[in-house]
């Protein structure tokens, strides 16, 4: 088909010119230049024709006078791009002096300009001259200027001025002129000042530009809503925000502690712990049995059986018999909260469950014996190892080797405690 396609051109072309010529034979027209009493006289055809060799004789000997000045331009193009990528490489290596005599030449393109200062602005603020650094980033202008005022924040940030990293950055925000990285520092400046409410508006921003990893972005949400239900002023505000959240907001067990230990501290005591029952029916979580047990003085009988009932669920749990033990002893009942913080020491040590026996034992008179479990969860705090303590209420010292409790594969079949399944 293309065969036949250019046979049929080149036939129409030929037409063309066979018709055209005829034309021009007939007629080649008449052209007359008089210039001071010289007259030039030729055809049309031919004025054409030493127009065009003329323009190609012009356009070839302009060509050859302007070589050298395009070879000069080459070259200094290409010196800049070595003393960019000298300098950045320099930077990157912590040669400060030899990065910045390299940039701030390479500045001087106007097409480098701005990635230059950009990086000069970080190699000041690496060798500690802040007022070095924000001078450079106000000589950028145009196209990176909303990277400079990102760069600019997060060395107020490095700084610990968060306040004025917000100030610099919401005018960008508001305007849509905030880089990706801008936005999170954004977020970052107003979690460090307490403006929950700016952090959860850059969030779904941030979100949108797909700039970090799924796992980051889940972990800066996180601590964003967390930040903000924990700085709830009233019920009105925990409860607008908390109904808010997307459904999987509110299956995280870090976001239900929060809620729930404010909740408790607006007197929405029955809300937290629906909350944290209703997640842990979903699937059990260690931290959320001892944030039940962190929830005030309120209700405490009923969340005491409500926590013996999960033994049955998770027997194994050094966090659950912890959290039962400070339920107890919210009580004041100083033997049955001591048995539970034994079973919880026995299963695995932690500095809570050896400060919550040591509130036992104060409660119960035995002061001498609550400085040894105080010192316990200090040294295990500090990762020493912790000592055994003799008392009578626990006949003998305080075993922390593992308890054998039943253990079942995970088809339901009850084990020996220690033995593999196949």
């Amino acid at each position: 088909m293309r065969l036949w396609f250019g046979v049929l051109m080149l036939l129409a072309l030929a037409a063309a010119a066979a018709f055209g010529w005829h034309w021009l034979a007939s007629d080649p027209g008449y052209v007359m230049v008089r210039v001071r009493g010289t007259t030039l006289e030729t055809s049309l055809v031919f004025a054409v024709v030493a127009l065009l060799v003329l323009w190609g004789v012009l356009s070839i000997v302009v060509r050859f006078a302007r070589w050298p000045f395009r070879a000069w331009g080459r070259a200094y193009r290409r010196r800049g791009r070595e003393r960019l990528a000298s300098g950045l490489t320099a930077l990157a290596e912590g040669r400060y002096v030899h990065a910045e005599r390299d940039l701030a030449k390479a500045s001087s393109h106007a097409t480098l300009r701005g990635p230059a200062l950009l990086a000069l602005a970080q190699s000041a603020h690496e060798r500690g001259s802040e007022e070095r650094a924000r001078e450079t980033l106000d000589r950028i202008e145009g196209p990176e200027k909303p990277a400079a005022v990102a760069l600019h924040a997060r060395f107020l940030l490095d700084n610990g001025r968060a306040s004025e990293a917000l100030a610099l950055l919401k005018p960008a925000a508001a305007n849509g002129t905030l880089p990706p990285r801008g936005v999170r520092l954004l977020v970052e400046a107003a979690l460090a000042t307490g403006d929950t409410r700016a952090a959860l508006d850059a969030i779904p921003v941030l979100a949108r530009t797909q700039s970090i990893a799924q796992e980051d972005q889940v972990a800066l949400d996180t601590r964003t809503y967390a930040a903000a239900l924990a700085a709830a002023p009233d019920a009105t505000r925990l409860n607008a925000l908390w109904n808010g959240a997307t459904r999987a907001q509110r299956r995280r067990p870090e976001l239900i502690a929060v809620f729930a230990h404010r909740a408790a501290e607006l007197g929405q005591v029955l809300a937290a712990m629906d909350e944290i029952e209703s997640a842990q029916r979903r699937e059990w979580n260690d931290a959320l049995a001892l944030a039940y047990a962190d929830l005030g003085p309120a209700e405490l009988a009923a969340r005491t059986r409500k926590a013996e009932n999960w033994l049955s669920v998770a027997p194994n749990s050094a966090a659950l018999a912890t959290a039962l033990g400070r339920l107890c002893a919210l009580q004041s009942l100083w033997g049955k909260s001591e048995q539970y913080l034994e079973r919880s020491l026995a299963i695995e040590e932690s500095p809570l469950a050896w400060e919550t026996l040591g509130d036992c034992y104060v409660g119960s008179g035995d002061p001498d014996t609550a400085n040894k479990c105080y010192a316990n969860a200090l040294r295990l705090a500090r990762g020493e190892s912790t000592a055994a303590i003799g008392t009578q209420a626990l006949r003998g010292p305080v075993d922390t080797r593992a308890l054998a409790f039943e253990e079942r594969t995970e088809h339901g079949v009850p084990r020996l405690p220690g033995v593999k399944s196949g």
